[in-house]
């Protein structure tokens, strides 16, 4: 194989990753369902069905910081959603990202609860008169809070970054398409000319 990549390198990289149809079917968990999973339209890639997989995976990457890939596709059945790229998308949690999101599902729940105004500045005051406890109750909670906040934008952001991109690249291909048969057309009509 040559050194320069194929046109569609980003599927190949996807099926090389992904089960297959047959894998889930035999998986023993998946296995008192697997029939719904079978269904070909769940795993056609169209422009339908990606843009609700993308939503539905990052949905459940936030929601859910572990099993997030079980929920994705559980998500995909009646949303009728691309089920491998549902669970796919899910990886953007990982553990190795889950500090940086737990920071940031923080930072966004005390922002969007605005916290440290309402507890006057400074938020030792309820670990002092509630106790360490408390102060857990309230981090975790705010965090929680956060984890909902960027669950739902990363959903509606990711459907509409997906559904543009893939009307995009249809859009490209279908333009490079016609310039081909174009030129095609044009090349008989000067032959049939001479």
């Amino acid at each position: 194989m040559s050194g320069k990549r194929s046109k569609t390198w980003a599927a190949d990289l996807i099926r090389k990753y992904m089960p297959t149809r047959e894998e889930m079917a035999r998986n023993k968990y998946l296995k008192p369902i697997a029939h719904r999973f079978l269904t070909p339209e769940l795993w056609r890639f169209t422009r339908r069905s990606v843009p609700r997989g993308v939503a539905l995976g990052l949905f459940a990457a936030f929601i859910v910081p572990i099993g997030q890939i079980f929920l994705a596709a559980f998500l995909a059945l009646p949303a009728r959603a691309n089920v491998p790229l549902s669970a796919l998308v899910t990886f953007v949690t990982n553990p190795f990202t889950l500090p940086f999101w737990l920071l940031v599902a923080n930072r966004t729940g005390k922002t969007m609860l605005n916290i440290d105004a309402s507890l006057g500045g400074s938020a030792g005051t309820l670990a002092e008169d509630g106790g360490a406890l408390a102060r857990w109750l309230e981090v975790g909670g705010v965090t929680a809070f956060g984890f909902l906040v960027l669950a739902l934008f990363s959903a509606g952001m990711g459907y509409l970054i997906a559904s543009f991109s893939w009307r995009y690249i249809v859009a490209r291909k279908r333009r490079k398409r016609l310039i081909r048969m174009e030129q095609r057309l044009s090349e008989r009509l000067k032959e049939r000319g001479q």
